[in-house]
């Protein structure tokens, strides 16, 4: 978690269950696009992913995911599962204000980084050995 920290992640909210569903409790950066954003417990970062929608409209696929978004049902599972148990899930993000450019051209730094954070830390929700 320190080395997401480092590079500007912080927290934005946490996961919790609401009358027995899962509930994203964000209490910043809801409507940023183009963020990074990670899945933390107990120090751990178990999860990190990018979204080009407004940060809260990603969670809600986690919340209530569709019949063919094996993704967004895998984070569903694995979320329930650890809040149920008691753990906390907190959510950290990265926002990309459009500062970074290339002559005229943005530099999406979410699409620049995933692959790299994934690469370096190896979250376990990422695939990184877990198995769905």
């Amino acid at each position: 978690m320190e080395r997401l920290t480092k590079i500007g992640f912080r927290p934005v909210g946490r996961w919790q269950l609401t009358q027995g569903k899962l509930d994203c409790a964000l209490e910043c950066e809801g409507e940023s696009r183009n963020v990074l954003y990670a899945f933390i417990s107990g120090g751990e970062v178990l999860y990190v992913g990018k979204t080009t929608q407004p940060l809260k409209k990603r969670m809600y696929g986690y919340q209530n995911p569709g019949t063919t978004q094996s993704t967004n049902i895998k984070g569903n599972r694995l979320l329930n599962d650890l809040i149920t148990s008691g753990d906390t899930v907190e959510i950290y993000a990265l926002p990309d204000h459009g500062l970074l450019h290339l002559g005229d051209f943005h530099i999406n730094l979410a699409a620049g980084l995933e692959d790299s954070l994934i690469g370096k830390l190896q979250p376990k929700w990422n695939g990184c050995g877990l198995k769905s």
